[in-house]
């Protein structure tokens, strides 16, 4: 496994100005989390509270409601969460950050800040400071969704979910490749968007040699934390469901806590890579940058990935496309003649409703000679389920299989909500039989 850092790309993303301070913004978006959760989370709901008139407020603060106790009971929950927060501030400084930096700055602010040297979480906020870091409104919130996405790849509650949608993609995999190639562990699997890098983790337990790609910066550096950095199983606390006052039976189910990770991943795949040829560390990598030009065709028609892979796994994924054409390329590119495409996924489509600027957000690898072929370019499309199956036949794939309400699944939902958002998400298999 990829020790911190060692996510490779397309290039260094220190090299470009904008990619920098792209970069650190994400990073005092973590480190912000603790001060800001504690504004919004229940500063403002004081000031709210107290602004009731006298005998409402005095009424509500006795028992049997004690709601400035319970406000006291998510202050330290906020606390739980921006430990985690924290922690992969940490690693994604020492990552993109720290070996840049002269070994003479560093040692002058610990110096003139006299800041202990094992404090890793002042040293680094020191040095965030002078560089000037200040997050976006946008990474903020892209900071929360992140630490609250653990629950549902790397909880043991979260399995529901997980199984739910990552089952079917494994079990087909597992089916197609069985038989015609009965050392899994020469099987290539690509995963877009692999986020928290769950269902790639869980590919390379079923034997796979995995590569996930990843543009977010917020969930590449929460991926490394959890995969690289992490010592035991549970070593942090969250309340993913804390910060949302509305639609709760009982405070204790809006204050529910969950360990992560629900398991220590090096010990894991340790295990698994026992009896396999490869090891499972050796299985396992992680590309950040944008899909489409990674592993898309270039200008030319060409590509160093072309034929690369022999399946591509994408879960809760070609949704995130403005224009998935490019998706659909960019698969059919990457993957080997007879390589299966497997998608499971709802079509949650959102960029026609953003503006140019918010459409053509960076991220990892995101360069302005490329806005015109990856995920910034402009123009937007939503597709039904039909068409979205027709556009891939139209690409030279024969659809194997296509089901629809096979599966139901929520998305980082609270099962003791009073309102619950299910999923119908649709599923199907997917062969390159042709170039197109």
């Amino acid at each position: 496994m990829a020790a911190a850092g060692e996510w490779h790309g397309e290039y260094d993303p220190l090299e470009d100005p904008e990619e920098q301070r792209h970069i650190l913004s994400i990073l005092d978006s973590f480190r912000s989390y603790r001060r800001l959760a504690h504004h919004h989370g229940t500063h403002t709901r004081r000031q709210a509270f107290y602004a009731l008139p006298s005998a409402h407020w005095t009424l509500l603060a006795a028992p049997p409601f004690n709601i400035l106790s319970s406000l006291d009971q998510l202050d330290t929950l906020v606390d739980a969460n921006a430990d985690l927060a924290d922690a992969i501030f940490i690693t994604g400084f020492r990552a993109f950050v720290g070996p840049h930096l002269p070994p003479s700055l560093v040692a002058s602010v610990i110096e003139s800040k006299r800041l202990d040297p094992s404090d890793d979480l002042a040293i680094c906020s020191a040095l965030l400071d002078e560089l000037d870091a200040k997050a976006t409104p946008t990474d903020c919130d892209k900071a929360r969704s992140c630490i609250n996405q653990f629950y549902r790849d790397w909880s043991a509650a979260g399995s529901v979910e997980r199984d739910a949608c990552f089952s079917p993609v494994i079990s087909a995999l597992v089916a197609e490749f069985t038989n015609n190639k009965p050392d899994l562990n020469d099987v290539q699997v690509l995963v877009p968007g692999a986020g928290l890098a769950r269902l790639v983790f869980d590919l390379v337990r079923a034997g796979f040699t995995v590569e996930g790609n990843e543009i977010s910066y917020h969930e590449l550096m929460a991926s490394s934390l959890v995969l690289n950095h992490t010592t035991r199983a549970g070593e942090y606390t969250i309340a993913p469901f804390a910060l949302g006052g509305s639609n709760h039976h009982s405070r204790a189910d809006q204050f529910q806590t969950f360990a992560v990770p629900d398991v220590l991943p090096r010990a894991v795949l340790a295990d698994a890579g026992s009896g396999s040829r490869v090891h499972a560390s050796e299985r396992m990598s992680m590309c950040s940058g944008d899909f489409c030009v990674l592993y898309g065709p270039g200008e030319d028609g060409q590509g160093g990935e072309q034929g690369r892979f022999d399946a591509v796994a994408t879960v809760f994924f070609v949704d995130t496309a403005p224009n998935v054409v490019r998706y659909v390329e960019a698969v059919r590119h990457c993957l080997r003649e007879g390589g299966v495409w497997v998608n499971l996924g709802p079509l949650l489509w959102h960029h026609v409703a953003k503006g140019p600027a918010e459409s053509r957000e960076g991220g990892a690898g995101v360069r302005e000679r490329d806005m015109d072929r990856g995920v910034a370019e402009p123009g937007a499309v939503e597709l039904t389920d039909e068409e979205m199956v027709k556009l891939v036949e139209c690409f030279g794939f024969k659809v194997e299989r296509q089901e629809t309400g096979m599966v139901e699944s929520g998305y980082m939902q609270n099962p003791r909500s009073m309102l619950v958002n299910t999923y119908r998400p649709s599923f199907w298999v997917a062969r390159k039989v042709s170039d197109a």
